[in-house]
């Protein structure tokens, strides 16, 4: 009995665990202030798509298994304060959230590659890798050492996430929206909250970052003029 419970149960875990991954992705992006002064520790950064990464991204399958608790971006898993998906008898058998239709409605959206729930060894090591790359490419911003294009491309990621995941929460709200459960329905009005302010300080972190670069050119220029003088 108990056993049939928790594989009619399925499909609600497979929803869920998409809400718990956007929540977490949400919280890996977005929970770090920006510098306004000096350079502080490098904080993580989600993974890039795969129209700004060097290498295709492997793709999460439409329907993923139902882990029990969400992948993070960077492999690990959902903390134990988020909430966590019913089992057994309380899981209700079907989940108003078709994660197939909206694939098909958002095929190119970025939560896929970086939020969606997998178990994927493939996709887990990309999206690990991507965090890597991007952490690299923020300590360089924040130290004022990466180029022009690099702060650019940065940013433009950076963009490009947040408006997928307005789009993608905004989808589902639309859809679902009067079909799911409040504490659901609440991260996905959260995700959307949190993008768009993310989004509204985006241009003024850029400038800041080209202002910094600048002045730390200046400051190795009269460093390099120094050291030439007799």
């Amino acid at each position: 009995m108990a056993e049939n419970a928790r594989w009619k149960g399925l499909p609600w875990v497979v929803a869920t665990g998409a809400v718990v991954g956007l929540a977490v992705l949400l919280v890996v992006l977005l929970k770090r202030p920006e510098p306004s002064g000096a350079p502080e520790a490098e904080p993580p950064v989600a993974a890039t798509s795969a129209s700004t990464s060097p290498a295709q991204a492997p793709t999460p399958a439409a329907t993923p298994s139902a882990p029990v608790a969400a992948a993070q971006p960077g492999g690990g898993t959902v903390s134990p304060y988020l909430p966590q998906p019913p089992s057994g008898d309380e899981a209700p058998q079907i989940h108003p959230v078709d994660l197939q239709a909206l694939r098909a409605k958002l095929p190119d959206n970025l939560y896929w590659t970086l939020g969606a729930p997998t178990e994927d060894p493939e996709v887990l090591k990309w999206r690990d890798d991507e965090t890597r790359r991007w952490n690299d490419v923020y300590g360089k911003v924040l130290s004022g050492v990466a180029t022009e294009e690099e702060v650019r491309q940065y940013y433009a990621h950076r963009r490009e996430v947040s408006e997928d995941m307005v789009a993608f929460a905004t989808t589902v709200l639309a859809d679902y929206g009067d079909r799911l459960p409040d504490q659901e329905r609440g991260l996905y009005e959260l995700s959307i909250d949190m993008n768009r302010t993310r989004l509204s300080e985006l241009p003024r972190q850029e400038q800041e970052a080209l202002t910094r670069r600048q002045e730390q050119e200046q400051r190795r220029e009269a460093w390099r003029q120094g050291q030439q003088q007799p």
